[in-house]
């Protein structure tokens, strides 16, 4: 009986590879983690374009914005009539709520298994010993010894390459680039 783990990983392999062997540095492949990281943004970002209504979304969190805004206003003045009245109107708001998470998670359902393959591959593949050397600045703005210590805490041991992050971190900066790309060039109203 065939693995099932290895058919998907040479499937993987198979759409994966190619551009793995077109980086300029296989041994560090940087470049193909942002190509990767390209892919999934834009898959991710086309779900959210066509199964997030997004004008309905902008229109709800407007109306909480400007709920929260009152209410907050009333509470200044001591109007306890309108902080009343204001606070009955916040179980529209708790339904506003629901509604735009059950938006968001569609597209999160239709992407979400591509993504955890993707990520199974590059955890199996050479793109595991990435290691991507940063700027002392880009180093702490990005809170790379942060995300050590919590990597030493779950993964045990300590990071010893010195300004340096792996392959996980590399691609979460270059998916969050990538996506406020794309959302812009698509036509999003909103950042997230």
């Amino acid at each position: 009986m065939p693995d099932p783990w290895g058919i998907i990983l040479g499937a993987l392999n198979t759409v994966f590879n190619p551009i793995l062997a077109m980086d300029p540095n296989p041994a560090n492949p940087a470049l193909t983690v942002l190509i990767i990281a390209f892919i999934v943004s834009l898959i991710t970002t086309i779900a959210n374009k066509y199964l997030v209504d997004q004008d309905e979304m902008n229109e709800i969190q407007a109306r909480n914005k400007s709920l929260t805004k009152e209410l907050r206003e009333a509470q200044k003045k001591g109007d306890g009539k309108k902080v009343a009245e204001l606070q009955a109107r916040q179980s529209e708001m708790m339904q506003d709520q629901s509604k735009m998470m059950t938006n968001s998670f569609k597209p999160m359902i239709v992407t979400f298994v591509p993504i955890i393959l993707i990520f199974f591959w590059m955890r199996s593949s050479a793109i595991s010993g990435l290691v991507i050397h940063l700027p002392p600045s880009v180093y702490w703005v990005t809170l790379t010894p942060l995300w050590h210590f919590i990597g030493s805490i779950i993964y045990g041991g300590q990071a010893t390459i010195p300004y340096g992050i792996g392959w996980l971190l590399w691609y979460m900066i270059c998916t969050f680039g990538m996506s406020q790309i794309l959302r812009k060039f698509l036509g999003f109203k909103q950042g997230f």
